[in-house]
């Protein structure tokens, strides 16, 4: 439960956007790269060149993937604190507030006691 803001919100969205096309762009090149056309005879050497090329691609996107996501939950978490610490803010105030009220009843009692007990 938080309030991000604007600006925190459409960096969000952009990292997401971010990850699934670099996600997407990956797994279309293993498919394309474990497609009949790409099952043809050729050299061992190119096949494998082109295996470990989209292997590295895959793992790069499932790191970058990783980190956006983490960088996700941390602005979640950075708004998650902002709220927190408002909301600390507030209950100080309010018991300021309370203390600040209380003092004053009390000191108006006390006036009230001793005028009603100072004899006239």
């Amino acid at each position: 439960m938080s309030v991000e803001n604007p600006c925190e919100e459409a960096l969000s969205s952009l990292l997401l956007e971010d990850v699934k096309q670099r996600l997407q762009k990956a797994f279309r090149e293993q498919r394309t790269a474990s497609s009949p056309q790409a099952l043809r005879p050729a050299a061992s050497k190119d096949r494998g060149k082109r295996t470990l090329a989209a292997q590295e691609e895959l793992r790069r996107a499932r790191i970058e993937g990783a980190i956006a996501w983490l960088r996700v939950e941390l602005l979640e978490m950075k708004s998650q604190n902002r709220q927190l610490a408002k909301t600390l803010l507030d209950l100080s105030t309010d018991i300021q507030r309370l203390r600040n009220e209380t003092e004053i009843m009390a000191s108006v009692e006390s006036k009230t006691l001793s005028i009603a007990a100072s004899p006239e």
